[in-house]
């Protein structure tokens, strides 16, 4: 799967407590149709079979859709579906040794709040930077924010593709224009949205304008 700065507009996170009964690949489906350039699968609370049959069937969709696919934390999941790659955070294995397991062509992302963890995940061998929280969110409580210009001194430190993350929704994405950031990544934004794929849809048209703002 072709992975570069482009893929990271507009990189969609899953949490199926949004779905209220709907079908996790539905809504994958649709936000994929709609646009979304990058999609992560996240499950913090699944066991790991039933995580493995989902992240099979997420793996479908996005070939479908020439979507880059990344499994959050789980590197026996990501491995075992056939996962683009693995995204993980700092508590999690490093990404040399992760290199180590998946080889140089699988996608690793990491996520960094400070100059210092973005420039050991890229000499690690990270092929991007999650950065966050540069909003409050409710998805991660302990989450630290961010300011703007720390965002932006992370972007101009590293050389690899730098993702934004956290509490970024259609109100205040445009607050991030000139940060350097190559593209955001949501959660709610979008799976909590009674029409996902319409907040795809505009969701990409607003992080396309603020990239060329």
């Amino acid at each position: 799967m072709k992975f570069d700065r482009n893929s990271l507009l507009l990189y969609a996170i899953t949490d199926r407590t949004w779905l209220n009964g709907k079908s996790l690949a539905g809504e994958v489906e649709k936000v994929l149709q709609a646009g979304a350039t990058f999609l992560q699968l996240r499950e913090k609370d699944l066991d790991k079979e039933h995580f493995l049959r989902e992240a099979k069937e997420i793996k479908k969709l996005t070939d479908r859709y020439h979507v880059p696919f990344v499994i959050n934390d789980d590197v026996e999941v990501a491995i075992a579906c056939g996962a683009d790659g693995v995204h993980v955070g700092q508590s999690d294995m490093q990404a040399r040794d992760l290199r180590q397991l998946f080889g140089p062509d699988k996608i690793i992302g990491v996520s960094a709040r400070t100059v210092e963890q973005a420039r050991i995940a890229k000499e690690s061998g990270a092929d991007y930077v999650g950065v966050g929280a540069v909003f409050g969110t409710t998805t991660k409580k302990d989450a630290n924010q961010v300011t703007f210009e720390e965002l932006k001194e992370i972007c101009a430190s590293v050389e690899i593709p730098v993702v934004a993350i956290g509490g970024i929704n259609e109100t205040n994405l445009m607050q991030l224009k000139g940060s350097g950031i190559d593209g955001i990544s949501m959660i709610s934004a979008i799976f909590a949205k009674p029409d996902a794929a319409a907040a795809t849809k505009n969701l990409l048209a607003l992080a396309k304008a603020m990239k060329e703002a």
